[in-house]
């Protein structure tokens, strides 16, 4: 474990989060600077310093900064100009904001099975699944962990579809050392509370990885209108010229995300060592054939998201949640498939057979994984997924 997690006291003894939001000590600073001086609410500078560190990070032509992943989403929806009766195609397991950003436009969802490995969209099942009204094929990378972009790039340019990375939990992961978001026509990021990095609860970034959507997207951004161009100078007034809402960030989220970019070696460091130790702490169940963990495939590199493990079933999966919570740790499920949802059937379609999205699912339980997890919080959490199979 780093030096930064022995050091601190364990302020959380009797019941293990699953998550705490990551506070590093300089925001406080940060968001008084703001406070501070009223004008800096309209001058934005730490809106312009994370633009500018996610554009040369990212190496992407524009970055902009917005409310929520899910305010991202909704921005590549419109960008694409994906309207009525336009197909959709994207995994079953996944948050209802990478669908629902979709069908706010009038699109149907053609759900696909996913990788039992890896829990993202099996990228050999995606061609059967299109139709001439196929508009985007949007990817989600579960857990941090990159989906087969080689294989979903070389599909969509030879069918002529647009590709939306939903990377709501891929910052700072890669595929072949090429950061996750950056390989679609439009990438999206999460700065929600439960992400590695966080805008103080909530907050997001699109990526324009396209330098041809890049003019239109700030202009979807700032509610339709030419404003960025405005701010710039570059036109004497800004008017109403097109579709959108009120996607950008305010600069109190921008200054606590900016404080976050700064400490983001020490967030992560810490993250993958957690990731680690829970490895290594629960090797022996993993060859035991107890659980199953998170798989790399070769290829990825994963940013210490999340660490789950797989029960045999769900009735096990459930068991052992119960277990956890009986002993003082919280560690919860995921997502229910969207496709067994109200909304998801009268919205959409799964294509083919569901063989691994419901079933892995239900197998699935998250530990706690948080920048601040305590050596010795860990060590109980590890202790008691042992000692699930040592009861009665």
């Amino acid at each position: 474990m780093p030096m930064s997690q022995a050091q601190r006291p364990d302020q959380m003894a009797a019941v293990v989060p699953f998550n705490r939001i990551a506070v590093t000590g300089r925001e406080i600073a940060l968001l008084s600077e703001v406070l501070d001086a009223p004008d800096r609410f309209a001058g934005g500078l730490y809106l312009r310093r994370c633009r500018q560190y996610f554009e040369a990070d990212l190496g992407c032509p524009c970055a902009l900064l917005t409310p929520s992943g899910t305010a991202s989403l909704e921005m590549a929806a419109i960008l694409l100009d994906i309207r009525e009766g336009d197909e959709v195609i994207m995994p079953s397991f996944t948050f209802v904001s990478t669908a629902n950003a979709f069908v706010l436009r009038g699109a149907r969802i053609v759900f696909v099975d996913i990788r039992p490995d890896t829990m993202n969209i099996d990228e050999t099942l995606i061609e059967a699944a299109m139709t001439e009204r196929t508009r985007a094929i949007v990817v989600v990378h579960y857990a941090g962990v990159a989906c087969d972009m080689d294989a979903i790039m070389a599909l969509a340019a030879r069918r002529g579809v647009a590709v939306v990375e939903d990377a709501a939990q891929g910052m700072l992961a890669a595929w072949k050392a090429r950061p996750l978001g950056t390989f679609g026509a439009v990438g999206a990021f999460s700065f929600h509370e439960t992400k590695n990095f966080s805008a103080g609860g909530e907050g997001g970034l699109t990526i324009i990885n396209d330098p041809a959507l890049a003019e239109r997207a700030e202009i979807i951004r700032e509610k339709g209108t030419d404003r960025s161009r405005f701010l710039r100078g570059q036109v004497d007034k800004y008017s109403w010229v097109d579709l959108g809402s009120s996607f950008v960030m305010n600069e109190i989220s921008a200054a606590y995300l900016w404080a976050q970019i700064e400490a983001r070696g020490q967030i992560q460091a810490e993250r993958l060592a957690i990731h680690a130790a829970y490895r290594d702490g629960l090797d022996g169940l993993i060859r035991e054939g107890r659980i199953e963990v998170q798989a790399h495939p070769e290829g990825t590199a994963h940013n210490a998201h999340m660490f789950y493990i797989k029960l045999r079933d769900i009735v096990e999966r459930d068991a052992m949640a119960a277990w956890l919570r009986q002993n003082g740790i919280i560690a919860p499920f995921h997502y229910v498939p969207l496709h067994s949802a109200q909304a998801g059937q009268a919205f959409g379609r799964f294509h083919g057979e569901d063989r691994h999205t419901t079933a892995e699912s239900e197998r699935l339980l998250r530990l706690p994984l948080f920048f601040g997890l305590t050596e010795g919080q860990q060590a109980r959490v590890i202790d008691r997924v042992q000692a699930f199979w040592q009861q009665g």
